[in-house]
């Protein structure tokens, strides 16, 4: 059941505006001592609309809709019983629809492509206890993210598709899980993310209710974000055109599968939306992979 579950995050790197990760690489399953799993997976999302301040508007400024694929590839080993690794390296492309006249006459792109960030996080499992037949967990994660080329972040609005914010970030977490005899499980995490340069810190936190059986995975899952007061808002008073500097907040749902297809291979699924946030794209992504598990 565990070894079901750690191929299954490889779909849970969806990408936001700016792009930014809107759910964890962690969760509250260990895959145990030299066990874990790799696989890659794809990402489709889109958007029009965007969170701003103080109201939502219908099309984005300049790009008018915005596409965003990206292929992930994700590894997770087992270092003991209740120690794990985890590396995660997305590549990203970013695609606006803005008109010819305003691409030639600017001298922008509409497209913006390249590695995005690489992931290593550590994930560390102090306590199990039993709770009548159920299981409960706690885990904390350290995660340390840098960017992983060359790609551009800068001053000026033709950066609204930019890949990244090109800042690196670590962010330590908790993790509790309960884990029931049926299979069904609920997980709640919460942390805080410092982020060098421009960017702001954020306080970050995801819950999770689902069912890992033998022959199928199914999740639901919340993801929050809070930045820290010291960005700035999109086209308001101290706004100077660098969108990483920005408060990025939201809440985004999503669901997520994952079904065995042979022996330790399988097939990973998911979607998810935003439904409310500041300074970042409303949109809707769906995700496909295959993870294999060792």
């Amino acid at each position: 059941m565990n070894y079901l579950y750690s191929s299954l995050i490889a779909a849970l790197l969806l990408l936001a505006c700016e792009p930014a990760r809107a759910q964890s690489l962690t969760n509250g399953f260990m895959s145990g001592k030299s066990h874990g799993s790799v696989s890659l997976s794809t990402t489709q999302e889109w958007y029009q609309s965007v969170y701003l301040v103080p109201e939502k508007v219908d099309v984005v400024p300049i790009f008018r809709r915005i596409e965003v694929r990206s292929v992930n590839l994700y590894a997770n080993y087992g270092i003991t019983d209740r120690l794990e690794a985890i590396v995660s390296l997305p590549y990203v492309r970013s695609e606006g629809h803005a008109a010819a006249p305003v691409v030639q006459g600017l001298r922008y792109t509409n497209v913006r492509e390249g590695l995005q960030d690489l992931t290593g996080i550590l994930k560390y499992k102090p306590l199990t206890t039993e709770l009548g037949s159920s299981i409960l967990s706690l885990m904390g994660s350290v995660g340390l993210s840098t960017p992983a080329s060359k790609y551009s972040s800068r001053q000026g609005l033709e950066y609204i598709i930019a890949i990244g914010n090109r800042a690196t970030k670590l962010t330590a977490s908790g993790i509790a899980h309960l884990q029931t005899s049926s299979g069904v499980f609920l997980t709640g995490q919460a942390g805080y993310s410092l982020r060098t340069g421009r960017v702001p810190n954020a306080f970050v936190a995801e819950t999770k209710v689902g069912y890992a059986g033998p022959k199928i995975y199914v999740d639901g899952w919340a993801a929050f974000q809070k930045s820290a007061s010291t960005g700035t808002d999109i086209l308001q008073p101290g706004f100077d055109n660098f969108f990483p500097a920005t408060r990025v907040d939201f809440i985004r749902l999503g669901v997520s599968g994952f079904r065995p297809l042979a022996q330790g291979v399988g097939l990973v699924v998911g979607a998810s939306t935003y439904v409310s946030g500041r300074n970042v794209g409303k949109s809707t992504g769906v995700t496909g992979g295959l993870a294999y598990n060792f």
